[in-house]
């Protein structure tokens, strides 16, 4: 079935995008199952087949070879997805393309889409308006209105932090919250990431809002291709600009407050450990779509993304431990299976050219080339003004050519690896 065409660049309210969007619909998009209600619902009997015909069909699908090891028994999300961030391999997957609530692993997507538009040390002085239309109970990294502050920090307050208001923020300064849904909608279309409607930026529980493990896996792999991406996505604590204050004698003066990534295989908890490898890249959790979390490990040479989305069980942190459980097992299985699918490439690959220079980081500064190295770490630490700065995951997993497509290769060549320095 032809995957239907999303209009570009049209003009969406919050509340009639999902309308909008089925309005836009092909008579065949029309037929396809409706998004999940209910995170209890059980899956369509038949998906999206972008990536392989395996990947449309309910329930797991693996295809072990000799001596490879079983699935973990104890993953219990709704979905999920295990694939080679590298090769695009689906190594195995449950329900990849039920479309359900993403919750903030959207902002995965909203990164991607807007991280080139500006460079880090744009400044933006907070309008009453920037912040209109954040939900209620929305998590925030807690910007104030009047104050002034650096792209760098927003997309700080974005990554770790999750913050709504960094979104709107972000957004206002990209003409509005309906251009940038228009924008993401458009740049989901361009990745082929076909389950996928957005209808608010930052991934807060609206009708008609969907992704899918498969889409959101889809996101992190191209999102790590840019610099900043890799930075922001795999950095543990930073410093944040407070609000402005002035003493009695008038003199004013503006501190800071830490802020520490919500990614829990990545900054660790009372009850589990940071993942050996980890490099981001994005949690979510709202009413609707349960926690969802998309993470990207290196071992042994191997960089895997693990997309996991609502598990059933409801203890803490668990849809970290079953993601840390699906590791596990991708990197004893790595070699030992046979793919069930694969990561799709955007459109603009078909008409893609070698290139030998690639642009990695926001705002167009990036000078970087392919690397060889096929490996990722992750790295922390206390940077300048305190930022604690993580160089991330080698990743460009999708190598970005100078004309904006990508590079149509069985293996993708990754950037060189910048190595994990000591945790402060």
């Amino acid at each position: 079935m032809p995957a239907p065409k999303k209009a570009l660049r049209r003009s969406l309210t919050v509340t009639s995008a999902a309308l909008t969007a089925l309005a836009l619909l092909s008579p065949a998009a029309l037929a396809a199952p409706s998004p999940s209600a209910s995170p209890s619902a059980t899956p369509p009997a038949s998906m999206s087949t972008v990536g392989g015909a395996r990947l449309g069909k309910p329930g797991t699908q693996v295809d072990l070879a000799g001596g490879a090891p079983v699935l973990p028994k104890d993953v219990t999300a709704r979905s999920w997805i295990v694939a080679d961030a590298e090769s695009g391999d689906v190594l195995a997957a449950h329900n990849a393309h039920w479309r359900l609530a993403p919750a903030s692993t959207l902002k995965m997507l909203f990164a991607d889409t807007l991280l080139p538009k500006w460079p880090k040390t744009t400044k933006r002085t907070v309008e009453v308006s920037d912040l209109a239309g954040v939900g209620a109970g929305s998590s925030l990294v807690g910007i104030k209105e009047k104050e002034t502050y650096t792209v760098h920090d927003l997309w700080l307050g974005v990554f770790l932090r999750s913050g709504n208001d960094a979104v709107h923020v972000l957004s206002a300064m990209n003409d509005g919250v309906d251009k940038t849904v228009a924008d993401m909608n458009a740049h989901a279309d361009e990745l082929q990431a076909l389950d996928t409607t957005v209808v608010s930026p930052d991934g807060y529980d609206m009708p008609g809002q969907v992704s899918s493990a498969y889409d959101l896996t889809l996101f992190a792999r191209s999102g790590l291709q840019k610099k900043d991406f890799r930075e922001y996505a795999s950095t543990v604590r930073a410093k944040f600009p407070g609000e402005t204050t002035k003493n009695k004698k008038g003199k004013t003066s503006r501190g800071t407050f830490e802020i520490q990534n919500t990614n829990r295989l990545l900054a660790g908890d009372s009850d589990l450990g940071v993942y050996p490898g980890i490099a981001g890249v994005k949690n979510g959790n709202t009413t609707n779509a349960g926690a969802t979390f998309t993470g990207v490990a290196e071992r042994g040479g191997r960089v895997l993304l693990v997309t996991v989305m609502n598990p059933a069980k409801d203890e803490h942190n668990e849809v970290y431990k079953e993601t840390a459980r699906l590791f596990d097992w991708g990197f004893q299985a790595a070699g030992k299976v046979r793919p069930v699918g694969e990561l799709v490439g955007p459109r603009s690959a078909a008409q893609a050219s070698p290139s030998a220079g690639a642009s990695g980081e926001a705002g167009g500064t990036g000078k970087g080339a392919a690397g060889t190295k096929p490996v990722a770490g992750a790295q922390t630490g206390g940077g300048a003004g305190g930022v604690g700065i993580a160089a991330g995951i080698t990743a460009g997993v999708l190598v970005l050519l100078a004309g904006g497509a990508f590079l149509v290769n069985r293996r993708w060549p990754l950037p060189d690896l910048v190595r994990r320095r000591t945790r402060p």
